[in-house]
């Protein structure tokens, strides 16, 4: 069973484009890298690093990651209920961001997702599914600027 509490992982450039990819068990559905804690003691920059890696093959250490310190309460979507416990009906999302020096292609577990993009700040927000994605991906013009980063691919 998942736990209710997850990261969403806004990885973007310092021009500010966004990647998102392309849910497979809901076609249409474009997201940032999001996915709940394995354990309930797992740090939330560990659950960012796997989930990262997990979805899209770049390796990347705790450091790099900006915490917004900023957390999200949602209703789970009924399609996705019976992944939590029985009676579980909410979520905590807490937002970090990933700043790379370029776009890079992603290597995607076609049981996950299906295609990626790499979109400007506004269209990326315009494309999400999720309000608090959204909401996330519009907050990045405030607090982006200057950011470096590197990674292993």
């Amino acid at each position: 069973m998942k736990l209710p509490e997850s990261v969403l992982v806004v990885i973007h450039t310092p021009a500010l484009d966004v990647l998102l990819v392309e849910r497979s068990d809901h076609p249409g559905f474009w997201q940032s890298i999001t996915g709940s804690r394995s354990t309930a003691g797992e740090p939330l920059r560990t659950t960012c690093v796997r989930e990262v890696a997990e979805e899209t093959g770049l390796i990347v250490s705790p450091d790099q990651l900006d915490d917004w310190h900023l957390s999200h309460r949602f209703r789970i979507y009924e399609d996705w209920r019976h992944r939590y416990a029985l009676g579980v009906t909410h979520n905590t999302e807490h937002v970090f961001a990933l700043c790379l020096p370029h776009t890079f292609a992603p290597r995607l577990d076609p049981r996950e997702h299906l295609a990626y993009c790499w979109l400007g700040w506004r269209e990326a927000a315009d494309a999400c599914f999720s309000w608090s994605n959204a909401d996330a991906i519009r907050r990045l013009h405030v607090g982006a600027a200057g950011c470096q980063a590197t990674a292993r691919g």
